[in-house]
């Protein structure tokens, strides 16, 4: 027989790791997709982005509330714990932040995919929005980087 609560603590961990993981993949490859400036391959990586955010991302960062919500219940935690506030907090930075970046990259993916048929250069609005996706990673990143050591550490604040 399968124990529920270790089941979900699996899930949990799971969704966890492909939410982060996929974040910094995604943000290596329009990193490293930008530094090297051919407009085909920016196109490329733009459009695989938005798809793995769809595809990753989505999923887990709706399986985390829940597959959380049913690991507090398991372990009878104080929901309105200040730590859990924390993490409720810092977990909603991350999604605003992930919501304005996949909408940046759904319009880079079309400026950069229209630019690169044309085989033009990349405009200069296309450049605002890669810098404001690029400054948006990092609250993103390192609220969740706080919530994996809230979770580990469960602070009494």
């Amino acid at each position: 027989m399968i124990d529920g609560y270790l089941l979900t603590k699996w899930v949990h961990i799971l969704s966890s790791t492909v939410l982060f993981g996929t974040g910094l993949g995604t943000a290596l490859q329009m990193f490293l997709a930008h530094r090297e400036g051919n407009v085909r391959a920016i196109a490329t990586v733009d459009r695989n982005v938005v798809r793995a955010d769809w595809l990753c991302t989505l999923p887990s960062g709706i399986v985390q509330p829940i597959s959380g919500l049913i690991l507090i219940d398991f372990a009878h935690l104080d929901p309105f714990a200040p730590w859990l506030f924390l993490v409720y907090v810092l977990y909603s930075i991350a999604g605003l932040c992930w919501i304005i970046v996949v909408v940046l990259q759904l319009r880079m993916a079309r400026v950069a995919t229209d630019v690169a048929s044309f085989g033009a250069v990349l405009p200069i609005g296309y450049w605002r929005m890669y810098r404001a996706w690029f400054w948006l990673g990092w609250p993103a990143f390192l609220s969740l980087v706080a919530i994996f050591v809230l979770m580990v550490f469960k602070p009494d604040l």
